[in-house]
């Protein structure tokens, strides 16, 4: 068994662990990485957001090949199984892992592959994949070890019909109706995706609104362009149990209803991978999800360990999980790169997708802030009509009086690259945050963009 030293050990190398790695390293840390893979990456690259981003990307290719009167020119209507979008999924999986272990050679980080867990608060044992036993000892730790999804003990995931978001992409075939239980993020991504290859998709929502900390108006037109694919909707629903079949499934609801498919997939809910951490030898406590409790400065109840990204909880997006690991080594290296990340944009890939920032018009009109709307319809802009994408609308909500931007909410395409451009005037001080900025900056024409400069005039043209 050999013991290794390092300034700074981080468990997990998906983007949180990726974050604090490569901070603690440029600040001249000696830095290990332990992964349970032997590919880098973590769950983002392998099982959630790369692979279902990808997905997204091939299914919406295939509706625009079939909706599009000018490719009739080349062929008729094709259809494309799950299996051959999958394919597209791996490669991008394939090149991220190629970039991203170029990113720890070149930063001159140690990899370890195997189960790491805590001897004490300074050691890590790796038990590798051939029974070896690596011993890392280091001044800090970071835990970043993400989150997979959550199992209920009555739900039987051995049965060949039910599945997971992870195991969604071992599936081998494309059902001809889908059974989505949970209708959060994840649930309604993949509606969009399985939807969109033509698969029947009932999907069943525990609450009485899709995705409700949402801005209510696009929260109703992400619901209403899933009807108009055929995906059938069931709020307030709960399920009493699901039985298994030989050639399919059947859901038992709480209200007596029954639904019957060619397979399940289950999407209610994540859980932080803590168990296997040994965490009770350095007297640390996760919640009931499994998650790890951190201060502002991500650092746990042991003031040497730090912990960041999903194992964490909220918000549980990769984009804040790069920012958090940067931040929780950042408060170990102390070069002046900490923050609280706190102002993280929603970026929902449903088809179409869904972005925003800020506050919504609910909370506003309940905390009594007196704001004004300003819209912008992609159908009446020109990029969008080159681009045969008419769908979704700019809306920016802004202080009537100062005229401070308070929100913006995009909802169609690329909203999740729309939303920056808010965003970074949202971070601006003082007056500088201001509707103003929109209508007197010059956008490249045509864009999407130039969305902000329509829905600032249409805001502005409200006041009196």
């Amino acid at each position: 068994m050999a013991v290794y030293n390092y300034d700074v050990v981080v468990l997990g190398s998906g983007p949180a662990g990726e974050g604090a790695a490569m901070n603690a390293a440029k600040a001249g840390r000696k830095v290990a990485v332990v992964d349970t893979r032997r590919e880098v990456g973590g769950n983002c690259t392998h099982l959630g957001t790369i692979p279902s981003k990808a997905l997204r990307h091939s299914v919406r290719q295939i509706m625009q090949f079939n909706t599009n009167p000018m490719f009739r020119q080349i062929g008729e209507p094709r259809w494309f199984s799950f299996p051959d979008v999958l394919k597209s999924a791996e490669r991008v999986i394939g090149k991220q892992v190629t970039s991203r272990t170029g990113y720890y050679a070149r930063n001159r980080i140690d990899l370890f592959y195997g189960t790491g867990s805590f001897a004490d608060e300074q050691t890590v044992e790796v038990v590798c994949p051939n029974g070896v036993v690596e011993t890392l000892v280091a001044k800090q730790i970071v835990i970043a070890t993400g989150s997979r999804p959550y199992r209920p003990s009555d739900v039987d995931f051995r049965h060949p019909r039910v599945y997971d978001s992870d195991t969604i992409l071992t599936l081998s075939h494309t059902p001809r109706r889908l059974i989505i239980y949970g209708a959060g993020v994840i649930g309604c991504e993949y509606a969009s995706i399985f939807s969109g290859l033509g698969v029947l998709v009932d999907l069943i929502d525990n609450r009485d609104q899709l995705l409700s900390f949402l801005d209510a108006e696009i929260s109703d037109a992400l619901s209403y362009h899933l009807r108009n694919n055929n995906v059938l909707i069931r709020h307030n629903e709960e399920y009493e149990r699901i039985e298994g079949l030989d050639n399919g499934v059947i859901l038992h609801l709480k209200s007596g209803k029954k639904i019957k498919a060619d397979a399940l997939l289950w999407c209610n809910g994540r859980t932080g991978n803590t168990d296997k951490l040994g965490l009770e030898n350095i007297g640390i406590q996760v919640n009931s999800r499994g998650q790890v409790e951190v201060d502002q400065n991500y650092r746990t109840e042991q003031s040497n360990i730090f912990a960041a990204g999903d194992v964490i909880g909220w918000p549980s997006l990769a984009s804040a999980a790069y920012d958090q690991g940067r931040s929780a080594s950042g408060n170990i290296v102390e070069n002046d790169s900490w923050r609280f990340v706190d102002d993280v944009p929603t970026g929902i890939y449903t088809i179409p997708e869904i972005s925003s920032i800020g506050k919504n018009e609910r909370e506003l009109t309940q905390a009594k802030i007196p704001y004004e709307v300003g819209k912008a319809f992609f159908k009446s802009m020109a990029r969008a009509q080159i681009s045969s994408e008419p769908v979704g609308m700019l809306k920016i909500l802004f202080h009537r009086e100062t005229l401070e931007v308070l929100g913006v909410h995009c909802f169609g395409y690329q909203a999740s690259e729309i939303v920056h451009i808010g965003q970074a005037i949202m971070n601006q001080k003082g007056e500088a945050n201001s509707i103003k900025y929109f209508v007197n900056t010059t956008f490249n024409y045509p864009t999407m963009a130039e969305a902000y400069r329509v829905a600032a005039f249409d805001g502005l043209n409200r006041l009196f």
